[in-house]
């Protein structure tokens, strides 16, 4: 009498969500693909209308504005030889172009966008939020946050619309004065 070998497969369950996923999809995408009728061409309505004061309008830098004002302070820190990075954030803190100058550290790419971050969440260059921590040491323990001179925030009427962060030079003094030649060139 042979002996009989059986061999069986055990999918995982990650392999089965993935079949089970791949064909999901499939189906999705057929189903998804409009009909040549007119009831399946119409546009679809909206679930509900927003009210009015359930939405508001903010501003935000373009990419081409953004990318200004960083090459800006970047050119202003290379007339001086300093190699630094530059960061341009948005209102939201999320990070709209960054340039690293040559020969910049590589410490400097972060520290900019942080100095950014710091400058737009307070709408106030952070050389001034500096002294702050004087009176609010904790100040320093929000996440994303670096108190250091080089931030400036970018403002329309009043109110912060992104943050330009500047790190590499040997002060932050420096760095500052390069983030302000960045704002400078905006509505030029």
């Amino acid at each position: 009498m042979q002996k009989k070998t059986v061999r069986v497969r055990v999918l995982t369950g990650a392999a089965v969500l993935a079949v089970a996923g791949a064909g999901t999809v499939g189906v999705l995408s057929a189903n998804a693909a409009p009909k040549n009728d007119t009831a399946q061409t119409a546009q679809a309505k909206p679930a509900a209308d927003l009210k009015k004061n359930e939405t508001f309008t903010s501003t935000h830098l373009t990419v081409e504005a953004a990318t200004k004002a960083a090459q800006a302070a970047l050119d202003a820190a290379k007339k001086e030889n300093q190699r630094v990075s530059v960061a341009v954030v948005d209102r939201n803190g999320n990070t709209v172009v960054t340039l690293r100058g040559d020969g910049a550290g590589p410490q400097s790419y972060e520290s900019a966008e942080r100095k950014a971050f710091t400058a737009v969440s307070w709408n106030a260059p952070t050389s001034e939020l500096v002294k702050r921590l004087a009176q609010t040491p904790n100040l320093k323990d929000i996440p994303g946050t670096l108190f250091l001179g080089g931030g400036a925030p970018v403002a329309d009427k009043g109110a912060p619309i992104a943050g330009i962060g500047v790190a590499g030079a040997p002060s932050g003094d420096l760095d500052e004065k390069f983030a302000q030649a960045g704002v400078a060139a905006l509505g030029k």
